[in-house]
């Protein structure tokens, strides 16, 4: 045999062993609206006994990044919404952004990325800043000669407008041209990837008669097989990631990878909010945290390790909304487990794979639909009340919604549908959402003085039902 043969060989063999042994990375998205978390100093102390490394915040909090300076625990950092417009319009921001936010820690504090927005395009009034703040976001790090910190941004399941069968992804056609391809491009040049939000418990909650839970948790199940693709989909999970996979390749971007920057489980919710129950949000993530770190890509992609961060890690007791929004963590804040769940291979190792996995056969689900997999056909919003701002100004805008604003506020009125609960951030987010319906949803008028936000899933108060339109 030739020593070219051999050598050929040997690197055949190399490839391989690392094809075989390469596992995916499970981070933790580090949410903090709660009045009520540990210090960020014992956080830290609790990330390293957990064996959790990478670690997702939504902004650039000092006592966060300098906690976690020498921890060789990896961040990514965040450029909130609202900075968005700034940033697209003035590379003098970004690079005093960077001053301020990235040069202090990195690299004693390793920041792996930023991401620029988050879920952009549910409200249109940003979108088009997106793609000019990540290019003077990145231009700004190259003065610096920072070159190991990638620019991306999280997009949410509502970008698609096609995703079943699975193969058969795509994004909405008005986002395309205008800027997913930038944005795409941007990312293939830099070397960056795609982050995506993926929550197939709002799929699960909305079509349980569609969606069978064993499927929805990625407990075993025959599967659903994608005809045009001769794939068999044994999770929602999955198939949620594989449509991403097919939109970005329907558009010539197939070398473009893909980071889960969101995915979770609520551990309660309210009584209408199906599936939201702490043995079902242990089984999802238990489960979960299994499949990235032992069981290759997904399908589409099954030699690129999948990397997904966990949504959260702890409860946060002041988050807006229904119930299963305050219960998503894996850690209450007292830093108990609200269940036991491994997050690395060595806790994988000493977990017994029943506390993971349910091998229990279940009946084949049904087709999953455009709606199954939590893509809604028309874009649909709504918009609510902030708990953040406080209730007297929450009442001011309540107030002018009812009155000058002409939001239908008759369902808030004592004895009526949506009266119960009776706070002002509840009645504030349905009238809100009246006055944003009858506005079409337009562009600046989900604001109220900084009072409410647009969300991409159904509003729950109580068994109040939000109206999509008038």
């Amino acid at each position: 045999m030739s020593s070219n043969t051999i050598i050929a060989t040997l690197l055949l063999l190399v490839s391989a062993i690392a094809t075989a042994t390469a596992t995916g990375t499970i981070g933790v998205n580090y949410g903090r609206v709660a009045d009520n978390l540990p210090d960020p100093t014992k956080v830290v102390e609790l990330l390293k006994a957990n064996n959790i490394d990478h670690v997702k915040i939504f902004d650039t909090e000092p006592t966060v990044l300098k906690a976690l300076s020498g921890s060789k625990i990896s961040v990514v950092v965040a450029l909130p919404n609202e900075k968005l417009k700034s940033a697209a319009g003035d590379e003098a921001f970004t690079d005093e952004w960077v001053k301020t936010n990235i040069l202090p820690y990195h690299p004693s504090t390793i920041i792996e990325a930023i991401a620029v927005g988050n879920e952009v395009f549910v409200d249109p009034a940003n979108t088009n800043y997106l793609v000019p703040a990540m290019k003077n976001i990145y231009s700004s790090l190259m003065k610096n000669k920072i070159n190991n910190i990638k620019v991306s941004s999280p997009i949410a399941l509502s970008a698609l407008a096609t995703s079943y069968p699975t193969s058969s992804g795509s994004f909405k056609p008005d986002l395309i041209e205008p800027v997913l391809k930038p944005m795409f491009s941007f990312l293939q040049q830099t070397g960056s990837y795609l982050m995506v939000n993926v929550y197939p418990f709002f799929a699960y909650k909305d079509n349980t008669d569609t969606i069978s839970l064993d499927y929805a948790l990625l407990r075993d199940n025959k599967g659903i097989k994608d005809e045009k693709s001769g794939i068999v989909y044994k999770s929602l999970f999955d198939a949620q990631v594989d449509a991403v996979y097919a939109a970005l390749d329907a558009v010539g971007f197939n070398k473009v990878k893909i980071v889960v920057s969101e995915t979770g489980w609520p551990s309660k919710g309210d009584s209408d909010e199906t599936g939201a129950a702490q043995n079902n949000a242990a089984q999802y993530n238990g489960n979960l945290v299994r499949r990235v770190l032992t069981g290759g890509g997904s399908p589409m992609r099954p030699d690129e390790p999948l990397t997904v961060y966990l949504f959260a890690l702890f409860n946060e007791n002041q988050k807006t909304g229904p119930t299963s929004e305050k219960n998503y963590g894996l850690f209450y804040p007292n830093e108990e487990k609200v269940y036991n769940v491994p997050l690395s291979i060595e806790a994988l190792k000493n977990t017994p794979s029943e506390v993971s996995v349910v091998p229990v056969a279940a009946p084949l689900a049904a087709p999953v639909s455009d709606t199954d997999l939590g893509v809604s056909k028309v874009g649909q919003t709504w918009c609510v009340a902030s708990g953040n701002v406080g209730k007297e100004k929450l009442q001011e805008a309540l107030d002018y919604a009812c009155g000058e604003g002409g939001a239908d506020c008759r369902p808030i009125q004592e004895g009526d549908t949506c009266y119960d609960p009776n706070t002002v951030e509840a009645h504030a987010s349905y009238a809100f959402n009246s006055y944003y319906q009858k506005s079409a949803r337009m562009s600046g008028s989900c604001d109220f003085g900084g009072a409410a936000y647009v969300v991409t899933q159904p509003p729950r108060y109580g068994s109040c039902k939000f109206p999509t339109g008038y």
